[in-house]
């Protein structure tokens, strides 16, 4: 029996004017796998999540995601869950109503959804804050909360941009367990940082883009043997290796 994979892309391409942010992108991504997307500032990630979400349309070629036309956006959003860099919270709302809104938007009655969401809130550290307004929150606690929105619905596959930004240590740690235990259940998690040590812990392949192009791709052990240096090399010294640019390599896209 062929398994679907999660996430397929031919061609895939996205052109502003005359400058080229994605260039003829293959990608397949296996289900119940963590796919470390890496690449310096300006390389074209943010561009790829958002054709994958269906946000942006390609100049060129095509992309599945869970089994469904990356331009299909109505079948797509009940499909997947986002969490991009900015997260998208409404300030007059309570963390519970952000919670709450975001489940009717897919036709989910948060009923249905809300032991698995708060709970995670729960481990999140959260679970206190939720009758609070989000004007109040704090930048870890609205991370938090769109986490955990991107996810409460039991999404297929998983986009998380920057994931851990604004977590202090013992918040970062649990979502990176959150993300394990995600792709343990099947779920595809699409993973883009900087923060090279989070995806060579966790990642169980990566893709490293630059200038819109597609240079590299394996699990990280693989990627990190093809680099040599003095003393044994890491993820890090993989990705300068591979992108020539050590002053971007940590740079917010």
């Amino acid at each position: 029996m062929t398994v679907s994979p999660a996430i397929a892309t031919d061609g895939l391409s996205k052109r502003y004017g005359s400058t080229t942010a994605v260039a003829d992108l293959d990608l397949t991504v296996p289900s119940g796998v963590v796919y470390g997307f890496l690449g310096p500032n300006g390389a074209g990630k943010t561009t790829t999540m958002r054709m994958l979400t269906g946000l942006v349309e390609p100049s060129e070629g095509t992309a599945t995601v869970a089994g469904v036309p990356s331009d299909d956006r109505r079948q797509l959003v009940d499909r997947i869950g986002l969490l991009p860099e900015e997260p998208p919270l409404y300030e007059e709302l309570t963390g519970r109503e952000q919670l709450e809104f975001a489940a009717d938007l897919r036709r989910v009655p948060f009923e249905q959804i809300a032991d698995r969401a708060l709970g995670l809130c729960d481990r999140l550290g959260l679970g206190e804050d939720l009758d609070r307004r989000v004007d109040g929150y704090s930048k870890g606690m609205r991370q938090k909360t769109a986490f955990v929105q991107a996810v409460q619905h039991d999404p297929s596959v998983v986009f998380l941009d920057e994931p851990t930004s604004g977590l202090d240590p013992r918040a970062a740690k649990t979502l990176r367990e959150l993300i394990v235990e995600l792709a343990a259940d099947d779920t595809t998690v699409f993973l883009s940082t900087h923060i090279l040590p989070v995806v060579e812990e966790i990642a169980d392949r990566v893709g490293v883009l630059h200038d819109g192009r597609l240079v590299a791709e394996g699990p990280p052990g693989e990627l990190i043997g093809s680099v040599e240096t003095e003393g044994g090399a890491d993820l890090e010294d993989a990705f300068l290796a591979l992108t020539g640019d050590a002053s971007e390599a940590y740079a917010t896209e």
